[in-house]
């Protein structure tokens, strides 16, 4: 059974039990319509208490039935079942309450929430809106400001703030909830009934405050429509009366349910979990205790992996070569941390409780009690070499040695080691403390306990990890690279670089390739002892132009590293493709669009095709959490899904001439566009 009722002194205990987050599936809304039914038409029950056991109360609707037929009953029509009951009824709220989980709570006449619990609208990031009233019922309790942060952010807030807005009416201590409702039910037998869907008194409001509100949140929103209907949605509640705005919270709702941005995003979703499965490491394989981690490198990248563990409680043995660098590391990290505390993420005490963690040392040898080691080293082959060289003299053994290579072999680099079993890569992102990504790279010879640790370790860091095999650039970079060369190709073709740029932040990725190599640093990777001119960013880098660092690279940039096209930027790719012998002609913005991602979406079939990555959803995942591509379009995988194989075969096909030398087709991409088929 999903729901169980009991009577207790005049009160239905009506009970749900939907591991693992009591989601409101059809079962579950049959159950508890039969209870309210009963309470209903029961002399002997005076009030109702709605509950779940577990972990959680409702954490949401059944999202396994979202794009199937609707089974009656409906969630809305359940809540409004609840909302007309004329005997109390009390919802005792504890985990995460959220989504379909508060609405259903909105339903009830009284609140009462375990304290250090949780509650929110979280359907906005799944580009929906709260579809069962919540954004008709919410601003009637808690007012029209407070109600558009929790409906068109989507971030939740604690019981105890609940309590303070209104939302919640009284807090109980988590292993008395149940009591204490119980009791608040009786005390309310008799009284009037105070129904959320008739209360009118929070919802004046200025006109203004909707634009002002979408305003202020306009870089967070770009590109998003959930968050624009959400605050339509709430707006009509100011307007209309209870009934027509669920009238048209419900038609705004099934707009979005059968848009592109949700099918997107709740792909996201699915895929995000299926990412941390691997195929073919069994449940059961052992983990590897990990409680005291190593890390090689201050600087920018290593400074930020040490953060991640230093966060979540692990001890972390920093290593420098020089004092110098080790000083200028530890200072970063603090300098990081404190700008975290500045903004109210963090308090004092927990700053100095991770600083009490670290040990920076400039000795190889401290780090032979550690559990893990991760390598931030310069990215060149023989110095990891040496580096995992001399790790394998020092580390205990059974402990795993990690690299945080973005390019390189890791079987090369783990055959260095008596121990290739214990080596695999952990590709972090730029700025490590804060990029959710993490390619968790699985060598030849990487055991399953190995990986299974890592994977375990992303979560408690909090980061997302994909799985990836070995190969040039792993799976985010080896297909960036393709839309690099095929940038660099378009400028010397006619297409100027802000244009390039342009054409992919319209598409809804934060910056284009020239904008983001500006920012990195045209230097990386140039040297200017063997440097010939042999391409554009060559030649501005021996100009001394090498990004916003030096405030001129493909762009010109002031004091405050804001860009603008730069003339003389123009000047130097007309004369390297005139010597190069490029006919410059017009490039419209859609072939500046084919040509960069078609080439990545071949890459990625290409990737798949030789078990690189496990599923086309994982790739997803990566470009998503690792480049910005935009979450609203799913990923590049699920985008050329949405396009069609076809089309991208055709535009690959046309643009063959122009593409890099030795382009091939992907045999995965040209079948699937012949079958119809999808990626995903």
């Amino acid at each position: 059974m999903n729901v169980n009722t009991q009577i207790t002194d005049g009160v239905l205990v009506v009970v749900s039990d939907n591991p693992p987050v009591n989601a409101l599936s059809y079962a579950v809304r049959s159950g508890l319509l039969a209870a309210i039914e009963t309470a209903r038409t029961d002399p002997a029950v005076k009030a109702v208490v709605i509950a779940c056991d577990g972990r959680t109360f409702h954490a949401g609707a059944d999202i396994t039935e979202f794009g199937k037929p609707p089974q009656a009953p409906s969630l809305p029509d359940l809540i409004e079942e609840i909302e007309a009951l004329d005997k109390p009824v009390v919802a005792a709220l504890h985990g995460t309450t959220l989504g379909g989980g508060l609405e259903v709570a909105l339903g009830a006449h009284y609140r009462i929430a375990a304290a250090g619990s949780k509650l929110g609208l979280p359907e906005v990031k799944l580009g929906l809106l709260p579809g069962a009233g919540g954004t008709q019922r919410l601003p009637r309790l808690v007012g029209v400001e407070a109600a558009l942060g929790m409906i068109a952010k989507g971030d939740p807030i604690s019981a105890e703030t609940a309590q303070d807005l209104g939302l919640v009416d009284k807090l109980a201590a988590p292993d008395a909830l149940r009591d204490s409702a119980i009791a608040l039910a009786q005390e309310m037998i008799g009284q009037p009934i105070p129904r959320t869907g008739a209360r009118t008194d929070k919802l004046s409001t200025d006109r203004d405050a909707f634009d002002a509100f979408a305003k202020a949140n306009a870089r967070r929103f770009r590109g998003l429509e959930a968050p624009q209907a959400c605050i339509e949605a709430v707006k009509a509640a100011t307007e209309t009366s209870l009934e027509d705005g669920l009238k048209t919270e419900r038609a705004l709702f099934t707009q979005l349910m059968t848009g592109d941005q949700s099918a997107a995003l709740r792909h996201l979703f699915f895929a995000e979990r299926a990412a941390a499965k691997i195929d073919d490491v069994p449940k059961d394989t052992p983990r590897i205790p990990v409680t005291k981690v190593g890390v090689i490198g201050g600087g920018t990248m290593g400074g930020g992996i040490t953060m991640n563990f230093l966060s979540a409680g692990v001890p972390v043995t920093l290593v420098e070569r020089e004092q110098d660098a080790l000083d200028r590391g530890v200072a970063t990290i603090r300098k990081n941390y404190e700008a975290s505390a500045a903004k109210g993420r963090l308090t004092e005490q927990q700053v100095e409780q991770a600083m009490a963690l670290l040990t920076p040392t400039l000795e190889m040898e401290a780090l032979s009690d550690c559990d893990l080691v991760i390598e931030a080293v310069f990215e060149l082959m023989k110095i990891k070499k040496e580096v995992f060289s001399r790790l394998d003299s020092i580390v205990k053994p059974g402990a795993i040695l990690a690299t945080n290579t973005s390019y390189l072999n890791v079987d090369e680099i783990a055959a260095t080691t008596s121990r290739p079993e214990s080596v695999v890569g952990l590709h972090f992102f730029s700025p490590a403390n804060i990029m959710k990504l993490l390619e968790i790279v699985r060598g030849a010879k990487t055991s399953d306990a190995v990986l299974a640790t890592a994977m375990d370790l992303s979560r408690k860091i909090g980061k997302v990890a994909v799985v990836s095999g070995v190969c040039d650039g792993f799976i985010g970079n080896r297909m960036l690279a393709q839309r690099q060369g095929e940038a660099n190709s378009l400028i010397l073709e006619g297409a100027k670089p802000w244009d390039v740029d342009r054409v992919l932040v319209k598409f809804g990725l934060p910056m284009g390739p020239f904008q983001m190599a500006d920012l990195a640093g045209l230097d990386i990777g140039w040297d200017p002892d063997t440097t010939a001119s042999s391409t554009v960013r060559e030649i501005l880098c021996e100009e001394g132009r090498r990004g916003q660092k030096t405030q001129a690279g493909f762009y010109d940039y002031d004091a405050n590293r804001r860009g603008v096209p730069s003339a003389h930027v123009e000047e130097v790719i007309a004369q390297f493709a005139e010597k190069a012998g490029y006919a410059r002609r017009e490039i419209t913005d859609q072939e500046i669009l084919e040509r960069l991602l078609y080439p990545m979406v071949n890459e990625g079939a290409k990737i798949l095709d030789e078990g690189i990555a496990q599923r086309a959803s994982d790739i997803d995942v990566v470009w998503v959490y690792g480049y910005g591509w935009p979450s609203y379009r799913g990923g590049p995988m699920f985008w050329a899904d949405q396009i069609g194989a076809k089309t991208v075969l055709e535009g690959l096909e046309r643009h063959a001439d122009r593409l890099a030398e030795g382009f091939e087709i992907s045999a995965r991409l040209r079948q699937t566009a012949e079958t119809g088929g999808a990626f995903n």
